[in-house]
């Protein structure tokens, strides 16, 4: 047919063929070239060229008689995919210098992949040695000699294989000794056109990607690009790399589905239409002569919407085997089913080429991945998709596979090609030279090309055909052992040798022959095929095994696992991923991957992910593997990059003090130790200076020759490793720096980097020159100008300068310059570039009074935030390290507050903050003392703030007469404190009262258990929450009080009839009898014989001496002795099987203080006139009462002036009496004493006059007790230690020893039945120390026997005690001697008792002892020693 559009005239394959075949044709020359098909006849030429899946015959006025044609395969689109290998870059040679790596490159292409082994002058490449690297990636293919010696001389040729063929290139390298001349190459033989042409040298291109595409995640049906800028080095028009663009190391052309540009240094690849197909890992390769550079990058392609909710997602990576005249067979990878439930089977569909009609080919889902679809028109070109169903519905179509023909792969064999001469060629068909009427020969070698589950393709040779009648073909089967042979195709005939036989057992053995045939007769069965086994379903592969995750980068993880034990055809892998600790799992790849070995992309930085793994065949999903260990994702730790820029900062001749910038990349984790190497200028050999690592980044090189020149390097190392050597400083000559200028700053760093400004901090030099240092300049400098300029005129004396006026966009270098009196000092290394221009998305800081606590906050927030990375707070540029007064830093994700807790006037100045581990994300705020002064205001407003109210205190009568007093507040938090006050009294909100809030509703209340006539008054609510305050009052007073207690006193008297049960009809109340006596009194009611009342205080039961008189109704408690001690919650209680009430009473506070009020009214009234008591320590002056307690209101007067209670005044009291005791008079304490009893209503004084007689008297008195007093503490008196009886052996030895005291010491004398004891050799009297006396009595008799007393006395008085002494003969029974015991006899002191004045000059001489107390006999050494009898009993 005639295509209206282009003109041309359109012909499908069989009709082509015809028309090769009819005679018409035949009589004009047909011919076969590199162009296409052709043939003339008179008029113009026809020329055929395959154009998709039809062939186009275009017309053409040609003045030629040769047209060139090229042959048809059997796939159309087949031809690109099965090559031989062929080179595209190829080996270079190369000469090197001796120890020097070299690497040599070529870029391989082919389908199949083709294998590529290295041979060394003929011989296979030896890996195992270690001295060569061999690397492939991708068909660039490079081998590596790290360290070349001379015997690497060689030729080396890479070699390059796959099913089609082999190819080869050979490179020659040359390696010559350091600065030596060339030696003779034993390659010299080899010609101009070898490989090795050491004449040529070609440039060295280096690329370097500004800007890289990164990993996409996208969803079909949506378009996605990929781009990569670039700068060549040297950039030269007519050499510009190749930019190749793989897909899983397969190269991508444009097509429908992938379009690419290049040029200008960029190139971009664009997906318009994606497709899970489309998913996988990107590689740009920039390919030049000397190597390639490249960068990959994942895609990934998610399920689109559904078409129903839950149903699968669409198949992929549709693929057409085994095209034929009737048939193709169709395959596809199942899609994954993580989150939809399990896929039942699948539906192919078919479209004819040209149209848009799908058709489904099979009725019922078929559950494997492969499916034959026959039935297909012979010459027509098709279409195919594939969809997937599951229990919820059917998925979207797959993408659509490439066109496929329906054509006889054998056609154009019987195609006959005839030489003319020279370039002429005639082709014509076999049927027009041979012979009519003949039957076709028997075919050969048949044999199953392919097999299957149900099926298997036959392919067999054609015989030697030579009739012009069509042939065809048909087919027998026979299972193995039956012997019967069954027709296959009876009703199609097979014109092509090769057929795949459909609808066979599983798991069976056949043996198939074929038979030729047309219409002349059919031959002889060729001979049956190996017996052919139809594969048996094995199911879906077993489980992968353990997944292992491991860090790559901060945002990727390397997911690894085991293949299953049963693979079962496997085709690949789906990975899911799940955030720990939740159950929701995604896909981390939508396409079937291949390797055991995934790196999932896209993850969240510092999330903690695990992993599982499904196997997939044709037959679906395996089971899920194990969960891999959870893992935190991070960036894996590399050792860092090197240091750079090596300055010199002081020098003093034979030490230099080093400094340089830390490495640009870290590795992942903090640099911790540096290195520093030095050699002599000229020298080679590095020498390192220190063996342990320093950590700081000035460093001081000492031990150095004076003016010698040095050079450095230095390493860096953390966890990661050591990494590469810095580039090695300038030369430094060591001697001594003496100018008077100052030496270089050092580490200069940025901050806040803007659009037309920049902060730069620095260090003060360490060489200060001859003077202090008063001040810095900061210049700054386009890149690529040699210009600084000055930013600051006026020297800055702190380490930090802001540049403003900075080009957009611009890059500058800066340095400083130190100025002391001398001049500037020596410029620092210049920094860095820096482009002025600000970080995307970056905040600056905000500053604002947070309105709920009133603290000034300094608030920012960081638009990049990366593992590690922290914010460093700063006051004036320097790091705010004390937090003492107050200030607090919060940190929260990617946002930092500087909180000032209790703000002050000196706070005000600049803070800045930076944010590490980002690209310069930093920002400051100055805060003046305007501004200050205004939020410090602010601040005391909020944080006094008054709580609003809704409702103001009220109140309500709650069942049983309780009083419920409340208030409704707008807001309170859980957190709110409140007090109630009664008449300026605190209210308690312990049982029976009750107190509490609903924060939810603002409302705050006070529940009173027994409102009475005492709670007249004003009730005061006062609410204290966070910072806020509010009170409110309630005044019940008058009649407004009345009504409330009436309405309380009707609610108790309704809750007590409806309860019917015991119940006090009057609470708790505290009395006080004209006695003074206190009791706790009540009233019971409602009881019955089983009621009982108990007394209880602070829960204790109190067992009262008088049992309640439950008989009367009154129940009393005295409290005796009443005083603060006497204070608590006491407790009453009425109780029967009918219920419980409870009535208790707090005494303490008001109740307490009534009492005591009561109490000083009545004693006061009945107290006595004072009277005079003298005591051994004073005159004591008492007052008689009622009761008295030291909490009565009581108050003593000398004069006018009132008394305090001291150790000259003592004041006291017994509960019958209040007393006032001056201690040691003297005649300024003569006056009027008075006694004042003060009580609410009055006050009651009683008074005495002690002077003149009455002081004398009482004054004698008191120097009487007083001397009494004395003499009996310091008079003679036995301590202890004697018997009162003492039974002993006669011939024994008897002592009676006690201890004695008084002051003076004592006299000692012993009696014997009333007559002195005269001391001898037999009686001894001893006394020791003036402390121990003793009698001791050797070899007693019985005339031993009988009274003994000892006599113990001084000037003030003494005392006599009586021992019974019984002795009895050796073998007597011991007697039971009982003496009539006797009281001690106390002896008179001596008159008038004289008391020793403390405040004499001179001390009275000691009275003289006694004649009658002296001791008899000097004291025996040894004696004084305790009797062994037992001690006096008392």
């Amino acid at each position: 047919m005639l295509d209206s559009v282009t003109g041309k005239i359109i012909l499908r394959p069989p009709m082509l063929l015809q028309y090769i075949r009819n005679r018409s044709l035949k009589e004009h020359q047909v011919g076969v070239g590199g162009a296409g098909w052709w043939f003339r006849w008179p008029g113009p030429g026809l020329r055929l060229t395959p154009c998709g899946f039809r062939l186009t015959a275009e017309v053409a006025l040609r003045g030629s008689n040769r047209v060139r044609s090229k042959m048809l395969d059997k796939y159309v689109r087949e031809e690109p995919m099965i090559r031989g290998p062929h080179f595209l870059v190829r080996l270079r040679s190369h000469t090197v210098f001796e120890n020097t790596p070299i690497k040599i490159f070529c870029t391989v292409e082919g389908y199949p992949t083709p294998i590529v082994k290295w041979y060394r002058d003929g011989v296979t490449l030896d890996m195992s040695s270690g001295n060569y690297l061999v690397k492939s990636k991708g068909g660039v293919h490079s081998l590596e000699i790290p360290r070349c010696s001379t015997e690497d001389t060689a030729q080396f040729t890479a070699v390059a294989g796959n099913l089609h063929g082999q190819a080869s290139t050979q490179a020659t390298v040359v390696v010559k000794r350091y600065k030596q001349e060339e030696e003779s190459c034993p390659y010299g033989w080899i010609p101009f056109t070898a490989s090795m042409l050491p004449k040529i040298t070609f440039t060295k291109i280096n690329i370097t990607f500004l800007k890289a595409f990164g990993p996409i995640f996208a969803t079909e049906g949506e378009s996605a690009s990929l781009t990569a800028t670039m700068t060549l080095s040297p950039n030269l028009a007519n050499l510009q790399p190749e930019a190749q663009w793989y897909r899983d190391d397969v190269r991508l052309t444009d097509s429908k589905w992938v379009k690419i540009e290049t040029g200008r240094g960029v190139t971009t690849l664009t997906l318009p239409d994606l497709y899970k197909d489309d998913e996988g890992l990107y590689t740009l390769r920039m390919v030049t002569r000397g190597g390639c550079a490249e960068h990959s990058a994942f895609v990934s392609v998610s399920d689109g919407p559904p078409p129903v909710p839950n149903a699968p997602g669409a198949p992929m990576d549709i693929k057409i085997h085994d095209a034929n005249r009737d048939y193709v067979i169709v395959s596809w990878k199942p899609p994954n089913t993580t989150t939809e439930g399990p896929i039942i089977g699948y539906f192919v569909d078919k479209c004819e080429v040209g149209t848009e009609n799908w058709t489904q080919c099979n009725d019922h889902p078929i559950k494997i991945c492969k499916y034959p679809v026959s039935g297909l028109f012979e010459g027509h070109s098709y279409y195919f998709r594939v969809r997937a169903v599951n229990s919820h519905g059917i998925s979207k179509a797959s993408r659509m596979s490439e066109p496929i023909a329906a054509l006889d792969p054998t056609e154009f064999e019987r195609l006959h090609t005839k030489k003319l001469g020279g370039n002429l060629q005639v082709v014509s068909c076999h049927d027009d030279h041979e012979a009519e009427g003949s039957p076709p020969g028997t075919p050969t070698g048949i044999y199953a090309s392919e097999t299957d589950r149900t099926y298997v393709v036959l392919s067999w040779k054609a015989p030697p055909y030579f009739g012009k009648a069509p042939m065809w073909y048909h087919i027998e089967k026979s299972m193995v052992g039956s012997g019967a042979w069954q027709r296959v195709n009876t009703q199609v005939p097979i014109r092509s040798p090769r057929y795949a036989v459909f609808d066979l057992s599983e798991g069976k053995e056949y043996q198939f022959r074929v038979l030729a045939a047309n219409m002349y007769g059919t031959s002889e069965p060729s001979e049956p095929s190996k017996p052919v086994e139809t594969q048996e379903l094995k199911g879906v592969p077993s489980a992968p095994g353990q997944v292992v995750a491991t860090r790559e980068t901060d945002t990727s993880l390397l997911i690894q696992w085991a293949p299953p034990k049963e693979p079962n055809n496997l085709i690949g892998y789906y990975i899911d991923q799940c955030v720990k600790g939740s159950k929701d799992w995604t896909s981390a790849n939508h396409k079937p991957h291949r390797s055991s070995k995934f790196v999932v992309s896209g993850l969240t930085t510092g999330e903690t992910y695990v992993f599982r793994v499904q196997a997939i065949n044709e037959l679906g999903l395996s089971d899920e593997s194990q969960e891999s260990s959870p893992l935190m994702v991070k960036a894996a730790l590399t050792h860092p990059s090197a240091p750079y820029d090596i300055a010199l900062l002081n020098c003093d001749g034979t030490s230099m003090v080093l400094n340089w910038k830390k490495p640009l990349h870290s590795g992942g984790s903090k640099v911790k130790d540096y290195y520093v190497d030095k050699r002599r200028s000229g020298e080679s050999v590095w020498r390192e200076v220190h063996i342990p690592p320093v950590t700081e980044r000035v460093y001081t090189v000492e031990g150095l020759t004076t003016g010698a020149v040095y050079q450095f390097q230095v390493y860096a190392a953390s966890l990661a490793g050591l990494g590469p050597a810095s580039k090695h400083s300038a030369d430094f000559s060591c001697d001594a720096w003496t100018m008077p200028e100052p030496g270089p700053a050092y580490d200069l760093t940025f901050c806040e980097v803007r659009d037309n400004s920049v902060v730069v901090e620095w260090k003060k030099p360490l060489y200060t020159g001859s003077g202090p240092i008063t001040g810095y300049h900061v210049e700054f400098a386009k890149i690529g100008s040699s210009n600084w300029t000055t930013a600051n005129e006026t020297a800055v004396t702190h380490r930090f300068y802001k540049v403003t006026g900075l080009e957009a966009g611009a890059k500058y270098m800066f340095r400083i310059r130190a100025v002391n009196a001398a001049g500037k000092g020596m410029a620092s290394m210049p920094s860095d570039p820096v482009t002025a221009k600000a970080v995307e998305g970056c905040q600056e800081v905000s500053c604002a009074v947070d309105e709920k606590t009133g603290d000034i906050v300094l608030s920012f927030e960081s638009c990049q935030m990366k593992d590690g990375s922290q914010f460093t707070w700063k006051k004036d540029y320097k790091e705010i390290t004390d937090f003492s007064k107050g200030l607090v830093i919060r940190t929260e994700g990617n946002q930092s507050k500087l909180v000032f807790t209790n703000a002050d006037k000196e706070d005000a100045g600049t803070y800045s903050v930076s944010v590490t581990n980002t690209e310069g994300v930093s920002s400051s705020y100055s805060v003046s003392a305007e501004e200050l002064a205004k939020m410090l205001a602010l601040s005391y407003d909020i944080r006094h703030p008054i709580i609003p109210l809704k409702t103001e205190l009220d109140y309500k009568i709650l069942e049983r007469g309780r009083m419920r007093f409340w208030l409704q507040a707008e807001e309170i938090s859980p957190q709110v404190t409140y007090k109630f006050f009664a008449n300026n009294k605190e209210l308690s909100g312990a049982s029976p009262n009750k107190m509490g809030h609903d924060a939810a509703t603002g409302v705050i209340e006070f529940i009173m258990d027994h409102f009475t006539e005492e709670n007249e008054g004003t009730f005061t609510c006062q609410i204290t929450d966070g910072g806020g305050k509010a009170q409110s009052s309630l005044v019940l007073i008058g009649d407004a009080f009345k009504a409330a207690l009436a309405e309380a006193d009707y609610q108790r008297r309704e809750y007590i009839r409806v309860k019917e049960g015991p119940h006090f009809s009057e609470f708790l109340t505290l009395q006080v009898g004209d006695d003074c006596t206190v009791t706790l009194v009540c009233k019971v009611a409602n009881l019955k014989k089983e009621s009982e009342f108990h007394w209880y205080k602070e829960d204790t039961e109190i067992i009262p001496d008088v049992k309640p008189d439950l008989g009367s109704g009154v129940c009393k408690l005295p409290i005796k002795l009443f005083s603060l001690k006497t204070n608590g919650i006491y407790k009453a209680t009425i109780s029967d099987d009918r219920g419980k009430d409870m009535s208790q009473i707090d005494v303490s506070g008001k109740v307490f203080e009534d009492a005591i009020n009561k109490i000083s009214q009545l004693a006061g009234a009945t107290a006595a006139e004072l009277v005079i008591n003298c005591t051994a320590t004073g005159i004591q002056l008492q007052c008689h009462m009622k009761y008295f307690t030291s909490e009565m209101n009581i108050m003593w007067y000398h004069g006018e002036t009132k008394l305090t209670h001291n150790d000259k005044c003592v004041i006291g009291g017994t509960p019958a009496m209040a007393t006032m005791e001056v201690i040691e008079p003297f005649d300024k304490d003569k006056g009027m004493y008075s006694i004042v009893i003060v009580d609410p209503e009055t006050s009651h004084k009683r008074s005495l006059d002690l002077s003149g007689e009455a002081y004398e008297k009482a004054y004698a008195e008191f120097q009487k007790l007083k001397a009494e007093a004395y003499a009996e503490k310091n008079r003679g008196k036995v301590v202890g230690g004697l018997p009162d009886v003492v039974t002993i052996m006669e011939k024994k030895t008897l002592s009676l020893t006690c201890t004695v005291c008084g002051d003076p010491k004592p006299q000692v004398s012993w009696l014997k039945n009333g007559a002195d004891v005269e001391p001898d050799d037999q009686y001894v009297v001893s006394i020791d120390q003036g402390k121990f006396a003793s009698l001791t009595i050797k070899g007693v008799s019985m005339e031993d026997s009988g009274r003994y007393t000892m006599i113990v006395q001084n000037k003030y008085g003494g005392e006599s005690v009586d021992i019974v002494v019984s002795v009895y003969r050796h073998g007597e029974k011991i007697p039971e001697a009982k003496p009539t015991l006797t009281p001690k006899t106390l002896i008179a002191p001596k008159q008038p008792i004289e008391i020793p004045q403390p405040k004499a000059p001179t001390p009275s001489p000691a009275p003289s002892p006694s004649p009658a107390a002296s001791s008899p006999t000097p004291k025996a050494a040894g004696r004084g020693v305790k009797s062994p009898t037992p001690t006096r009993r008392k």
